[in-house]
């Protein structure tokens, strides 16, 4: 009896090692499988930290790699600004005794007053009223003439030219204050030495302007010779070439030069135009802004070192009383606006002349209730219906002439 019992317990003992031992195997599969488990989390985190990580980096490269920075700017230019003695006489208000030239530039404000900065060569002096107001030969102007350019857009007036000294030193100076006062600047004649460069900046992009006449008609005697080294820069290649490389020196984008030259009346450059334009761009200039022959002169591309520069020999009026009947030379009503994209590109730090638009221009003159008009008109607008003008039919051919003209000039580059 006693050897039975013995045998349970040895019985139950077995069962309850092998309950144990199964036990222990199931544990150990549960904590492998748990261990397994966790370690498939720790790898979907790890892949979870690397695809945000390698997002960030591929954000750092985004901003790396981001659209180059371009900055684009507009110039106009225009060539000569006259006042004959019938503009200023058509300007008089006898009610108020006051000057008003605005109406003369309302067709041709919007595209003045577009560009960023807009220039052109002012071809007479504001001396004052104590000088009495004239024309040709020896220009005296309303001040009031400034007033309107000023309000039609203009920013600067190139003022070396043959009647800058056409009443000495006084109206000289008197005319670069005036230009002031309106919130304009000048290049080419100056009140002060050493102070003959103008570095406009506009978006990131500088631009050194500079300005030169090729004489005085006679009235260099008004200044004296120390005066006269300063006060007006006068065409000497010399001189040129060091203010181009003075400006090139001043981190500056582009150098534009505006020019008094060549032969009056005459719609071919001469050849000392030619020869002088292309060793300015040789010496650094990128836009050369011709004045002075009264009529149209072609322009033209010149590369150096894969860059294009610009060539105008003459703009023509942009505003006068000169015309077929009191020239018998129609060439002398035609102007052309010159508008010049310019963009930089930063990442490079190049700056270039991105497009080149031409946009003809007519001096209207009329008589309207017995009142004398001149008015600028941008001729394109014309023939597409964009003007509110009245134009006889005897005009309408000639302004068309006007448009050909010039158009066939700009072609010849």
């Amino acid at each position: 009896m006693r050897k039975k019992h013995n045998t349970i317990i040895i019985f139950l003992i077995l069962i309850f090692c092998f309950l144990g031992f199964m036990g222990a195997a199931a544990y150990m599969k549960f904590k492998s499988a748990e261990t397994n488990i966790t370690s498939e989390y720790i790898e979907a985190d790890n892949e979870i930290d690397e695809e945000k990580s390698a997002v960030k980096n591929l954000d750092d490269i985004t901003e790396v790699i981001e659209e180059p920075r371009i900055s684009t700017i507009n110039l106009l230019a225009v060539g000569d600004i006259m006042f004959h003695s019938p503009q200023y006489k058509a300007a008089f208000n006898k009610e108020t005794l006051s000057y008003d030239f605005t109406s003369t530039f309302r067709h041709i404000k919007k595209y003045v007053e577009k560009a960023n900065i807009a220039l052109g060569n002012f071809e007479t002096v504001t001396a004052g009223e104590e000088i009495p107001f004239s024309g040709f030969p020896r220009f005296n102007t309303p001040k009031e003439s400034l007033l309107a350019l000023k309000e039609t857009g203009f920013d600067i007036l190139a003022t070396a030219n043959n009647h800058c000294l056409d009443h000495g030193k006084t109206g000289l100076i008197r005319t670069i204050d005036n230009i002031n006062e309106y919130g304009m600047k000048n290049i080419g004649t100056y009140k002060e030495p050493n102070n003959n460069i103008l570095i406009e900046e506009i978006e990131n992009i500088r631009i050194g302007f500079l300005s030169y006449t090729y004489g005085l008609n006679g009235m260099d005697s008004t200044l004296t010779g120390e005066e006269l080294s300063y006060m007006v820069n006068r065409i000497d290649e010399e001189k040129i070439k060091g203010d181009i490389e003075k400006v090139r020196s001043s981190d500056i984008d582009l150098i534009v030069v505006f020019i008094h030259w060549g032969n009056e009346y005459q719609r071919e450059p001469s050849s000392y135009q030619i020869e002088l334009g292309e060793k300015m761009v040789e010496w650094g200039a990128n836009i050369i802004l011709g004045s002075h022959p009264h009529v149209i002169q072609r322009s033209q591309i010149i590369n150096k070192d894969g860059k294009d520069n610009f060539i105008i020999y003459s703009m023509g009026n942009f505003l006068s009383n000169q015309r077929k009947e009191t020239m018998d030379n129609s060439y002398t009503e035609d102007g052309v606006m010159i508008n010049l994209e310019i963009e930089k590109d930063f990442s490079c730090q190049q700056t270039v002349i991105k497009n080149i638009q031409y946009i003809p221009t007519w001096v209207y003159k009329y008589r309207e209730n017995n009142k004398l008009f001149f008015e600028i008109l941008p001729i394109d607008d014309y023939i597409n219906g964009e003007l509110n003008v009245s134009i006889v039919d005897s005009l309408k051919g000639r302004l068309k002439k006007s448009y050909d003209d010039t158009m066939s000039k700009m072609s010849e580059n």
